[in-house]
C-alpha cells in the first residue's frame, strides 16, 4: 500500500494550499465578502454573523490571516481586519487563467465555425 506523504515541512504549508483551505470554508468566504467593501473591526464581523460566536469568528480570522487573505491592525482594544486580494490574484493567475485560456480559444473557434456554417452559400 502506497502512502502519499504531505509536502508540509516543519509546520510550513504551501501558500496556495493555505489559500485553498481558507477559501473552502463558507463562513470564511462570508467574512471575506464582508471585508470586500471596507475594513471592519472584529466586533462588527461578529455582529454580522450571528450564527457564530466570537471565538469561532476569531478562529476563522486566524485561518484567513495565515493564508494572508486578511491583514490585521490593532487600534487600542479594536482589531481592524483588511482584505488582501493578492493571494487570490496569485491563485487566479496560476490556476484559473492558465486553464481558462485554452477553453476561451476553443469557444471562440466554435463561434467562428458556427457563424461560418450559418452563412448562406
Amino acid at each position: 500500500m502506497n502512502v502519499v506523504k504531505s509536502r508540509k515541512k516543519a509546520g510550513r504549508e504551501n501558500p496556495d494550499d493555505l489559500v485553498f483551505k481558507a477559501l473552502a470554508g463558507t463562513d470564511r468566504r462570508k467574512i471575506l465578502d464582508l471585508l470586500h467593501d471596507a475594513p471592519l473591526p472584529t466586533g462588527d464581523i461578529v455582529r454580522r454573523l450571528p450564527w457564530l460566536d466570537r471565538t469561532t469568528v476569531m478562529l476563522h480570522l486566524g485561518v484567513l490571516e495565515r493564508a494572508r487573505l486578511i491583514i490585521t491592525r490593532k487600534e487600542g482594544r479594536c482589531r481592524w481586519n483588511y482584505l488582501d486580494v493578492s493571494p487570490i490574484q496569485r491563485i487566479h493567475e496560476r490556476w484559473i487563467q492558465a486553464y481558462a485560456a485554452p477553453s476561451a480559444r476553443l469557444l471562440s473557434r466554435l463561434r467562428e465555425d458556427l457563424e461560418e456554417a450559418a452563412e448562406p452559400l
